[in-house]
């Protein structure tokens, strides 16, 4: 390892935790504080020490519009700390590591904490056009008439809130939601919901077979506002699911012939993660040890309605610029947006750069199991992918995920 490399001394998440649920309390910003928090106690480093801090978020809340600056004060981070928040949709995550390793490789910052938090819980409900201009007239109203008269100019259309979850996960440019193109892509590849389900099952299978192993990664979150529950692991995992159990589900995304369920896509969830990056000899100036380097990334664009196709062309265009062949990878980590997905991309690398033995991928399941908040979920597969090459030894993986667009 040279000095000039960029490292990632070690990282923390928070459980991933269904939407909803434990977690429905805690913002984007307290999630984020938590983790940058926790991080700073693992590794030791002065948050003086700590140029900047870096953040994936997609749905950021209204009241914390750069949240990366919020999760850096309340993490205790001098105020005099530069912080900045970044989106790229569900890549958002690696957004916030690749700007951070730039920003070190230029030479501007010298230590960064960089990684994302989103919670889904708190995307807000959102009225129509029409239904705000009849609130305003009714804000604007001053006599007792006037504000009979707005108030009477209401229908029942005008209270129908619109999820602004479901508008994110929608694709203007395509007309399509992320599922429907998933369904896009099972139809192309004549990939069976059989196949999908199987895929789906096996998931959740690694991950509660990995566990003991996760739990290097995840730190415990006391849950507000009395902090008596304790929250210390994924809780969207389903030990024993059979694939008997997902065909009973009907699809979500085309009802009449579709194959992509809740069952075979991605939870809807909460949490975050926080990794700390520097060069080697940084890190080896204040005396720490390394988890691990960033060798190479890239992005690339493609047809949105076939969104989740992006991780095998960047993979494939990855390994070319590389010169390292995909045999000479022994772990990856391939978002589980959809199972469809995953298994999509494995038959688009096939005829690209060679089949990708399932054994090396995921091998700690993924996000049908574990969750997908997607301003996180990036530095949350790096996370991971860093510590089971520590735990076999290994000195190369290789992560990638979908974005929406």
């Amino acid at each position: 390892m040279s000095d000039n490399d960029i490292v990632i001394v070690d990282g923390v998440r928070t459980p991933l935790v269904k939407a909803w649920t434990l977690f429905d309390g805690l913002p984007a910003q307290k999630l984020g504080a938590l983790c940058v928090t926790e991080l700073l106690q693992r590794t030791g480093i002065d948050p003086e020490d700590v140029d900047e801090v870096i953040i994936g978020c997609v749905g950021q809340p209204i009241e914390a519009s750069n949240v990366a600056r919020i999760i850096s004060l309340q993490a205790g981070l001098p105020k005099s700390k530069r912080a900045y928040t970044v989106s790229r949709n569900c890549a958002s995550g690696f957004e916030a590591l690749t700007s951070a390793a730039e920003k070190i490789s230029g030479g501007q910052d010298e230590v960064v904490i960089a990684g994302g938090a989103e919670s889904m819980s708190n995307a807000p409900l959102v009225f129509s056009k029409e239904a705000a201009g009849q609130f305003m007239k009714l804000q604007r109203a001053k006599t007792t008439l006037q504000k009979l008269s707005a108030i009477s100019r209401f229908r029942p259309r005008h209270f129908a809130p619109i999820a602004s979850l479901q508008l994110g996960l929608s694709d203007t440019s395509c007309g399509l939601n992320m599922g429907q193109t998933a369904e896009v892509l099972a139809k192309k590849f004549a990939i069976s919901r059989e196949r999908q389900d199987a895929f789906a099952v096996e998931s959740h299978r690694r991950v509660a077979a990995a566990r003991p192993k996760l739990a290097e990664e995840i730190m415990t979150v006391f849950v507000p506002p009395k902090f008596d529950k304790a929250v210390g692991e994924d809780n969207g995992v389903r030990e024993g699911l059979t694939i008997e159990q997902l065909a009973k589900l009907k699809p979500v995304f085309d009802r009449r012939t579709g194959t992509v369920t809740a069952g075979n896509s991605s939870q809807i969830t909460d949490g975050a993660c926080a990794l700390l990056l520097m060069k080697a000899s940084k890190a080896r100036s204040l005396g720490l040890a390394v988890l691990g380097r960033i060798a190479a990334y890239d992005y690339i664009g493609l047809e949105p309605s076939e969104m989740g196709l992006g991780p095998a062309y960047v993979i494939e265009r990855l390994l070319k610029k590389t010169g390292v062949p995909l045999k000479d990878i022994p772990i990856f980590e391939i978002n589980e947006a959809f199972a469809v997905q995953v298994l999509a991309c494995i038959e688009v690398l096939k005829q690209s750069v060679g089949e990708l033995d399932t054994k090396r991928l995921n091998v700690n399941g993924g996000a049908i199991a574990l969750g997908h908040p997607v301003g996180a979920s990036g530095a949350r597969l790096v996370l991971t992918c860093l510590k089971e090459m520590k735990r076999r030894g290994l000195e190369r993986g290789l992560v990638s995920l979908c974005v929406g667009g």
